[in-house]
């Protein structure tokens, strides 16, 4: 199903942009263009063609890997996008990494301890999590953090400029790290903390309020009070036996939950001045830079699609009673 579900999220944003999006020609060519060229642009760009011959012609392209040329850079898509997505994946890995641990930790402690105070802490934590604006926690983050009366953190960027490392996969953790800059490495996490933190949040509740509800029904299983009975630690019941199953659908949710988060991390993006995907997506629909907008939203949603399929995979580790077998074998 990955390639049906690529194929149709290309139609509906390849038709949404010619439907509401304004016309680029005079955006690109200027306030002062000619209807004469800004006919000859769009027929050098094929736009003045029927939308079902554009469509076939850009997907031909996709299947060779030419995404096609920015309006306004003429430059290759797939460059354009590499120049800037090394840094959302590197912002969205941390923000789930963040949300994963967290919110497992939350979730455990909160169906252990079921009605006590630790469950009314997690609760308030989701809650809070849930109901946060994502822009405004950010701006409250930098105003406590980044203050001139307390400047903990760094206030935008990715990395202080006299510190970039050597670019070898565009994640600036792992190449300071392979290039042993570990003063760099500091720096690129220490301008990670406040963005990953402000993005994470919101997956953080979420994952924490569903493996509480997972935990709380793993823990009323037959299986956990046979192992409470043998007279296995508790630590160890809770951990190996009720964890362990409840890991399938806080897997599903994380698999979701990241896909989401590199296709929002906009305001993040805006808030911190990081150098990502989001922010340039907006700027390039405003300019009704098509290639790019279709080149960004085809690209998150392959991930957002490999990444749940991942985590299907994943359901066989977890649980050994679940194998994925053909037809034949069947």
């Amino acid at each position: 199903m990955v390639i049906p579900v690529l194929i149709g999220v290309s139609i509906i944003v390849f038709c949404l942009l010619r439907v509401f999006a304004p016309d680029p020609a005079p955006i690109v060519l200027g306030e002062h263009a000619t209807a004469a060229s800004m006919k000859a642009w769009r027929d050098s760009q094929g736009l003045n063609k029927p939308v079902v011959t554009q469509y076939v012609n850009y997907m031909k392209g996709v299947f060779h890997g030419d995404l096609g040329y920015s309006y306004y850079t003429n430059t290759k898509v797939t460059d354009e996008i590499m120049a800037r997505f090394p840094a959302t994946i590197e912002l969205a890995i941390t923000a789930i990494i963040f949300a994963s641990i967290f919110g497992i930790i939350l979730g455990v402690i909160a169906a252990v301890k079921k009605n006590s105070i630790f469950d009314a802490a997690s609760t308030l934590i989701a809650l809070v999590g849930v109901s946060i604006p994502i822009f405004w926690l950010g701006i409250l983050l930098m105003m406590i953090f980044c203050g001139p009366s307390t400047h903990i953190f760094p206030a935008g960027g990715r990395i202080t400029p006299l510190m970039d490392p050597t670019h070898i996969t565009g994640l600036y953790t792992l190449d300071s790290l392979f290039t042993g800059n570990w003063a760099a490495f500091k720096d690129a996490v220490w301008h990670l903390v406040l963005p990953s933190f402000t993005l994470g949040m919101y997956s953080m509740a979420i994952i924490t309020r569903i493996t509480r509800s997972t935990m709380l029904d793993s823990l009323n299983q037959d299986y956990v009070r046979t192992a409470r009975a043998k007279g296995i630690r508790e630590v160890m019941v809770v951990m190996k036996h009720a964890l362990r199953n409840s890991m399938i659908p806080v897997t599903t949710v994380i698999g979701l939950q990241f896909g989401a988060l590199l296709g929002g991390a906009l305001l993040t993006e805006s808030v911190f001045s990081w150098p990502g995907i989001g922010k340039f997506t907006v700027d390039c629909i405003l300019k009704s830079d098509f290639p790019i907008v279709q080149g960004i939203v085809l690209l998150i949603a392959a991930i957002f699609v490999l990444v749940n399929l991942a985590a299907d995979i994943a359901y066989a580790f977890l649980d050994p009673r679940i194998r994925y077998t053909s037809k034949k074998e069947e």
